[in-house]
């Protein structure tokens, strides 16, 4: 099978490509990507996939890749993904995430491909809801909080509008909050680990820097969810939307808590201004029912481990390339 990643470099892309590779059941797997995206993401299978380059504010290069590969599955995971970027940068948040999303469905359709298409949308659609709408269906209003939040509505309604317009096999996620290895460091418990590893290594003074730790979340480990995106392509019903989503709910001070337990170094938490969010969402928790009852798929990965594997991925990076620290707050 013939499959397409869009952000394959990236966090989720990355482990996607790599999920399937160690399927070992010779899918050809082609992921566009810029041509100055970083590639360290995929070493372990760099030479098990091929990479275009092109771009989704680039029509033209869209519709010659897609052409050319006539993949039978897209994965659509390229976003500006930061909720904290968004608000400095709205235009650019939409652009890319809005644009770019119509520019691959345009691609699609302009072909006259039939493939899966699966757009990642999020749960950040939901914005910040009441207790009566927790836990939270596919069904609950949208109520973004950010510029990110919008663009997202707008991924996830567009897909639906292509599969009631042209019958495009649009599939839309909506992934609650998920970590692991390879994690960008602007993201909360990855910054995190990240402080934490270079605290270790004496890189830095042990302090973590931090924003909103009272937040509740619903964990879930990246590997979970990529496993959930394989699934779905086999067992979900195209024009449909699922939520997806880990069954281990918290504070971020008590899953800040849990990685701190496993290092021997005792760290002081310091409140960062920089990282509080105009406006924020400060409850999640999925209901993950829906996916669950159609696919049998469920969460297998301790949040321990996720945690844990994270901060051994910083202690090794920093490990072999301490001025990546640089990028802590100070």
């Amino acid at each position: 099978m013939k499959i397409l990643i869009t952000g394959i470099t990236g966090f989720v892309g990355s482990h996607l490509a790599e999920y399937i590779v160690n399927l070992k059941e010779k899918h050809e797997i082609f992921g566009i990507c810029r041509w100055r995206s970083p590639r360290d993401n995929l070493s372990k299978i760099y030479n098990k996939i091929t990479l275009v380059e092109g771009d989704l504010l680039d029509l033209s290069s869209l519709i010659r890749h897609i052409e050319a590969i006539k993949p039978e599955v897209i994965f659509h995971l390229a976003a500006q993904s930061y909720v904290l970027t968004s608000f400095n940068s709205p235009l650019q948040t939409l652009s890319t995430n809005v644009l770019g999303t119509a520019n691959l469905l345009e691609a699609v359709r302009i072909t006259g491909i039939d493939p899966i298409v699966h757009i990642c949308s999020s749960s950040e659609v939901y914005g910040q809801v009441s207790e009566a709408d927790i836990p939270i269906k596919e069904t609950c209003s949208f109520k973004p909080a950010s510029p990110y939040a919008v663009s997202k509505v707008a991924e996830d309604m567009l897909a639906l509008q292509y599969w009631l317009s042209y019958k495009i096999r649009t599939i839309r996620t909506r992934m609650f909050t998920h970590t692991g290895p390879k994690r960008g460091d602007i993201f909360a418990m990855s910054f995190f680990a990240k402080q934490a590893a270079a605290g270790e290594l004496g890189l830095q003074e042990p302090v973590i820097y931090v924003g909103n730790l009272k937040s509740v979340r619903t964990f879930c480990d990246v590997r979970d969810a990529v496993r959930a995106y394989w699934i779905m392509i086999n067992k979900c019903r195209a024009g449909e939307v699922y939520n997806i989503g880990g069954i281990r709910t918290m504070t971020i001070k008590e899953a800040l808590d849990i990685m701190l337990s496993f290092s021997k170094k005792k760290f002081k938490i310091k409140v960062d201004p920089r990282l509080i969010r105009p406006s924020d969402v400060t409850l999640q928790i999925p209901c993950i029912d829906k996916f669950k009852n159609e696919t049998g798929w469920e969460p297998q990965i301790p949040l321990e481990k996720t945690l844990k594997d994270l901060l051994d991925y910083w202690r090794d990076m920093l490990s072999r390339c301490p001025w990546k620290v640089s990028t802590v707050i100070k």
